[in-house]
């Protein structure tokens, strides 16, 4: 070989390798600015409401929290959250699943959620929608409030003063403090199972529900995002009708979310990791703190202890109301003693 082609064969070599170094650069470009946009997008999708500003200082104690070492280290202190499932937040996909209009939204599921000191163990209290309070006056955002209210049923208070009141009213029926909201409608629900590829329930009964469109035989069942909405909002093909045993589904359908996220490898797997957070962020409504993807991913983070196992799922202590037989009221002191465990 000639002194002349190995330069030839050099230069061939050289141009080659700038080319596919330039190739990846490119690539490199592009996945950054994908990764960019898909982050604006999901950090885009999230709604949230600025809970701490509304309702000022005239509020349960905040728990004073853990100081870490480094800004790096992950939060452990105990937390109370306010998870609320609303019927609406209008659009065809809700409409299509059976939800209502954006001016008749609901909460038809609503749980506290108390996450331990050190976020290894949690309690879900669920409150049975038909529950009679004493609705507090909540402020609303054209500067009014609305009335005090007693017998009222727990789930007016959204209906009335959306989120604020629906903290509002739970704080003050529990004289617990919500350190976060978190709030996600029928479409976001139904969206997040099938992100996750269904959800695997056992039920003890069979369930024939003309109103939520579900017909299940006693046993166990892997449902894809809508059949386990059907499930959260069954209750007249059960037990005595009533909201409780909607409730008991509702917890065993909790459980089975945490037991197919702990199975799903998420962080490996990009493009499902994808979908989740999609499916999650483009339904949800929170506080201000919780409404970026960085602060969402950071929480999710602090919970990585969390499973299946370690969630204990009860019900407020309710006792048929008096007065009316189709209401429930706090069965006292037990309903009491329940929330002084999670202060």
């Amino acid at each position: 070989m000639t002194g002349d082609d190995a330069s030839r064969r050099a230069g061939r070599r050289s141009t080659a390798l700038k080319a596919a170094g330039l190739s990846l650069a490119c690539v490199l470009v592009l996945a950054a600015a994908a990764a960019g946009w898909a982050y604006w997008q999901l950090n885009d999708n999230i709604t949230s409401v600025d809970i701490n500003s509304a309702l000022g200082d005239d509020r349960p104690p905040k728990a004073t929290p853990t100081p870490t070492d480094s800004a790096e280290e992950l939060p452990t202190e105990a937390l109370n959250i306010l998870v609320l499932g609303s019927d609406s937040r209008s659009g065809a996909a809700n409409r299509k699943l059976g939800g209502g209009d954006s001016e008749g939204a609901r909460s038809d599921t609503a749980m506290v959620v108390h996450i331990d000191a050190g976020r290894s163990g949690a309690t879900v209290v669920s409150i049975p929608r038909d529950t009679l309070v004493t609705r507090p006056s909540c402020p609303l955002e054209d500067g009014g409030s609305t009335a005090e209210v007693h017998h009222a049923m727990f789930n007016s208070a959204y209906a009335v003063g959306g989120p604020v009141c629906a903290v509002k009213t739970v704080e003050s029926m529990t004289d617990v403090r919500m350190d976060h909201y978190v709030e996600i409608d029928f479409a976001g629900f139904a969206k997040l199972v099938d992100a996750l590829g269904g959800v695997t329930v056992t039920t003890e009964e069979d369930i024939d529900d003309e109103d939520s469109h579900l017909t299940l035989e006693a046993g166990t069942h892997h449902l894809d995002g809508e059949r386990a909405l059907a499930l959260a909002r069954t209750r007249h093909g059960i037990g005595d009708g009533s909201d409780l045993g909607r409730i008991g589904l509702q917890q065993t359908l909790v459980k089975a979310l945490l037991a197919q996220i702990s199975a799903t490898s998420l962080f490996t797997d990009p493009a499902q990791l994808y979908r989740v957070a999609d499916a999650v962020t483009g339904s949800l409504t929170t506080d201000t703190g919780l409404d970026s993807l960085t602060e969402l991913t950071g929480f999710g983070r602090s919970l990585r202890s969390l499973s299946e196992d370690s969630v204990r799922t009860v019900t407020m202590p309710v006792v048929q109301a008096p007065w009316d037989p189709n209401r429930v009221v706090a069965d006292e002191p037990e309903a009491s003693e329940l929330w002084e465990s999670l202060r």
